[in-house]
């Protein structure tokens, strides 16, 4: 038997196009799969967007700097909500114009992944000058 091969598309979208991007893709009849977070260096952090349909995967990369605000999907994608508040708790990223804003309290946690990693970070700089 053959081997299935899937396309997979990644592509880089700068943060002010996200939004008609995503509104593009919804009229083309692709289904929202998921979205990511990921901490990069010094505060920023990437998000990832999936999608599915006709057109095979598709997935945006977004960079955030430390201080970027993201429109909210949900006027496009309601589930997005969950995705969105769940980044917003664990990053602290804010989602402008959300349907759905639990205002940080989506989930409950003792501290957000940058703070824990800053604090990670802190407790291994002390290690090394011991």
């Amino acid at each position: 038997m053959g081997k299935l091969q899937v396309k997979e598309l990644f592509e880089t979208v700068d943060l002010p196009y996200l939004f008609s991007k995503v509104a593009d893709l919804k009229d083309e009849g692709m289904r929202l799969v998921q979205i990511c977070a990921t901490a990069q260096n010094e505060g920023a952090c990437q998000l990832l967007y999936s999608f599915d349909g006709s057109k095979g995967p598709i997935n945006f990369k977004v960079m955030l700097g430390p201080d970027d605000e993201v429109e909210s999907i949900t006027r496009i994608y309601w589930p997005a909500f969950v995705y969105e508040n769940e980044i917003q708790d664990l990053y602290g990223i804010t989602f402008k114009h959300s349907e759905l804003d639990y205002e940080g309290t989506f989930m409950s946690m003792s501290m957000r992944i940058s703070e824990r990693e800053d604090s990670d970070q802190h407790s291994a700089e002390g290690r090394e000058q011991e």
